[in-house]
């Protein structure tokens, strides 16, 4: 299911369901992925009922059922655009906003201004 315009809780479910069942396709219980997660059942069950767990226990149980290599498609290397490559870049540190854009009046017109 595609993701896309979506809110955040939506996702989350998405999430969730798709974890519960791919342990279920795996023919694990939830104690096991706990015990193989080394994470309490509670916290399994509670993730597959919807609820919020830390994000170090999501990767745990990410990793018990063999999926860490897909958190990559989460947040890509970013060393590995294309962009990356265009010339010798220092790693930003900061993002600032430039003052001049906040002053600048939109000088974009219609056409049918007289």
């Amino acid at each position: 299911m595609d993701l896309d315009g979506k809110f955040e809780s939506e996702i989350f479910n998405e999430i969730t369901e798709r974890v519960r069942q791919y342990r279920i396709s795996c023919e694990m219980t939830q104690s096991e992925l706990a015990d193989k997660a080394f994470v309490a059942p509670g916290t399994v069950a509670r993730f597959e009922r919807g609820k919020d767990i830390s994000l170090l226990n999501f990767i745990k149980i990410m990793k018990a059922l063999g999926l860490e290599s897909n958190m990559e498609l989460l947040i890509p290397d970013h060393t590995k655009r294309p962009s990356y490559y265009v010339s010798e870049r220092k790693e930003k540190q900061r993002v600032r906003k430039n003052r001049n854009d906040e002053k600048k009046e939109n000088t974009w017109k219609w056409g049918d201004e007289e």
